[in-house]
C-alpha cells in the first residue's frame, strides 16, 4: 500500500467514523423529545406519559452515564476485536433501545430503553470511531483528526432537530422512535464496514511535531496499561476537568429547547440545531489550536470562556423579552466551548498514555463525561423545579468551570522543560516515566 493509498484509506476511516457519530449524536436531540413528553404529561389521560415532571430528564441523564461507563467495555472490545465489530454492536444496541421505547410510554421502559440500551450502544459506536482514525495519521494531526471524527456527534442535531420536529408532528413520538431505531441498525452497521485499524507495523507518513511544540509527542515512548492510570496525578486532574466541562455543557444541551421556547416559540428547535453547529466547530477548532498551543492552554481558555457564558446566560434564558438572536448566539458559543472537551480529552489520552490501550484508557477517562452529565443534568432539573428558573443551575456551572480552569493549570508543561526545548518525543513527564518502569 503506497503513501497515497494509505492516506486515502485513513480519510475513509476518519469520515466513516464521523458518519457513525452523526447518527449516534441523536443524544443531543433529547430536548426535542423531552418537549413532546412534557406536553403529554401536561395533557394527562390514558396512554400518555404520566411521569413526575422532575424526572423528565432521567432517561437522558442515565443515557449519558451508561454511555460513559460502556466506553470502558467498548474500549476493551475495540482494542481486542477491532473497531468494526464494536461499531456494529453499538448500532444494533441503539436500534434495540429505540424500538423498545417506541412500544411504551412507561417511565422505566424509557430509562431502560433510551438510558441503558441506547446509552450502551452509543458507547460502543463512539468508542470505535476515533481510535482507528488516529492510528492512520501522524501525531502532528492528532488534534485535527480527533476533532473531525467527534465533530459528527456534535453536528448531529443540525439535521436531527428539524427531522425530529417533523417526525413528531406527523407521526408522534412512538412511531418516530421506531423509525430512528430501524435507521440506526442500517446506517451504523453499514458505515462500520468501512472502519479498520492499519496493518501491523504501519507507521503514518508525515513529519513529527516540530521541536519545542506543546502538542503530541512525535512517537509515544510509553504505552500505559489501564491499571496504571490510577497512579497518575494527571489522570485525576483530567477526570475532574472533564466532569466539569462536560457536565456544564450537557446541562444546557439537554434543556436548550425548553430554555429557548420563551423567545423562539415553536422554532425553539432551531436553537438546538445551531448549538450543534457550535458544538461541532468547537471540536475541530480546538483540535487544530491545541496542536499549535498545547492541550492544556486550550482547555484553560475554553473553561474560562464557558464560565463567562454561564454567568451571562442567567439574565437571558427564559426571559420572554430576550431577543432570539441573543439566544441563538448564546447557544452557539456554549456549544462551541462544550465541543472542545470532546476533542481535547482523547488527544490528552493519546499524548500521555499512548495508542496501544487507547480504547480502554479513554473509556476510563470518559466516565467523567457520564458522571458529570448525570449529576449536573439531574441537579439542574431539580434546581429548576424548585426555583422556577435556570439562574441557579447556570451560576453553579459557572463557578465549577472556574474551579476546573484553575485545576487545569497543573496540566501545562513545566517551565524548565520549555526552556530546555527538548524534542517533543522526549518531553515525557516524570510520572509517566515511572509508569513505564512499572509496566
Amino acid at each position: 500500500m503506497n503513501a497515497n493509498q494509505t492516506t486515502n484509506r485513513g480519510w475513509t476511516v476518519a469520515l466513516a467514523g464521523t458518519g457513525i457519530n452523526l447518527a449516534l449524536g441523536i443524544l443531543y436531540a433529547w430536548s426535542i423529545f423531552k418537549g413532546a413528553i412534557a406536553e403529554s404529561i401536561a395533557q394527562g389521560g390514558a396512554g400518555g406519559f404520566n411521569w413526575n415532571p422532575a424526572a423528565i430528564n432521567d432517561p437522558y441523564a442515565v443515557c449519558c452515564l451508561v454511555f460513559a461507563f460502556a466506553m470502558i467495555a467498548a474500549g476493551k472490545c475495540q482494542d481486542k476485536f477491532g473497531p468494526r465489530l464494536t461499531a456494529i454492536i453499538g448500532g444494533l444496541l441503539v436500534a434495540a433501545g429505540f424500538v423498545a421505547v417506541s412500544q411504551s410510554t412507561e417511565y422505566w421502559v424509557w430509562v431502560l430503553g433510551f438510558g441503558v440500551l441506547a446509552g450502551t450502544g452509543i458507547g460502543f459506536g463512539y468508542s470505535a470511531a476515533t481510535p482507528p482514525a488516529l492510528k492512520w495519521f501522524p501525531p502532528a494531526k492528532t488534534g485535527l483528526i480527533a476533532g473531525i471524527v467527534v465533530s459528527g456527534f456534535g453536528l448531529a442535531s443540525v439535521y436531527i432537530a428539524p427531522l425530529s420536529q417533523y417526525l413528531l408532528s406527523h407521526y408522534g413520538i412512538q412511531k418516530s422512535m421506531l423509525i430512528y431505531g430501524v435507521a440506526f441498525a442500517v446506517v451504523v452497521s453499514g458505515l462500520a464496514l468501512l472502519i479498520s485499524n492499519p496493518p501491523k507495523g504501519y507507521v503514518p507518513a508525515g513529519a513529527p511535531a516540530p521541536n519545542g511544540a506543546k502538542a503530541a509527542p512525535a512517537k509515544p515512548s510509553v504505552d500505559v496499561a489501564p491499571s496504571q492510570l490510577f497512579k497518575s496525578g494527571k489522570f485525576y486532574t483530567l477526570w475532574i476537568a472533564y466532569f466539569i466541562g462536560a457536565g456544564a455543557g450537557l446541562m444546557v444541551i439537554g434543556s436548550m429547547a425548553s430554555m429557548a421556547k420563551a423567545s423562539l416559540g415553536e422554532l425553539a428547535f432551531l436553537a438546538v440545531a445551531i448549538l450543534a453547529i457550535g458544538n461541532a466547530a468547537g471540536r475541530i477548532v480546538a483540535g487544530i489550536v491545541s496542536d499549535k498551543i498545547g492541550r492544556a492552554n486550550t482547555l484553560i481558555i475554553m473553561m474560562v470562556l464557558q464560565a463567562c457564558l454561564m454567568f451571562a446566560a442567567i439574565p437571558v434564558v427564559g426571559n420572554k423579552g430576550t431577543s432570539a438572536v441573543v439566544i441563538v448566539l448564546l447557544a452557539t458559543f456554549i456549544g462551541f466551548n462544550y465541543g472542545t472537551n470532546l476533542s481535547l480529552f482523547p488527544s490528552f489520552t493519546k499524548d500521555l498514555w499512548g495508542l496501544k490501550n487507547f480504547g480502554m484508557n479513554y473509556g476510563i477517562l470518559f466516565t467523567s463525561w457520564g458522571v458529570g452529565g448525570f449529576i449536573l443534568v439531574r441537579l439542574a432539573e431539580m434546581l429548576k423545579a424548585q426555583t422556577g428558573s435556570f439562574a441557579m443551575p447556570f451560576a453553579v456551572a459557572g463557578v465549577l468551570l472556574l474551579v476546573g480552569a484553575m485545576l487545569s493549570l497543573s496540566l501545562r508543561p513545566k517551565k524548565a522543560e520549555a526552556a530546555v526545548k527538548v524534542p517533543a518525543a522526549a518531553a515525557i513527564e516524570e510520572e509517566d516515566l515511572v509508569l513505564q518502569k512499572a509496566d
